[in-house]
């Protein structure tokens, strides 16, 4: 195995854990705000879960695309 292989092996492995933690820290802290917010006005609660399930899908959008390009950089 060449010298490149193995670093655009290990790069595409730090890249990935990177973007999977970033993902995780986003929807965590839009959870902990959309419990915040629900818990101060309980009346927007239906508002605040809508948009909190959507911003948690772009989140992981962007993070399996993050994915999907350290993959493709590793293979390539």
């Amino acid at each position: 195995m060449e010298l490149g292989n193995s670093l655009a092996y290990l790069s595409a492995g730090i890249g990935a854990g990177l973007a999977v933690m970033g993902g995780a820290a986003g929807i965590g802290r839009l959870a902990a705000a959309a419990m915040e917010g629900s818990a101060r006005q309980p009346q927007a609660l239906g508002d605040i879960r809508t948009t909190m399930i959507i911003a948690a899908a772009l989140i992981e959008g962007v993070t399996l695309f993050a994915l999907v390009v350290c993959i493709l950089l590793a293979v390539k």
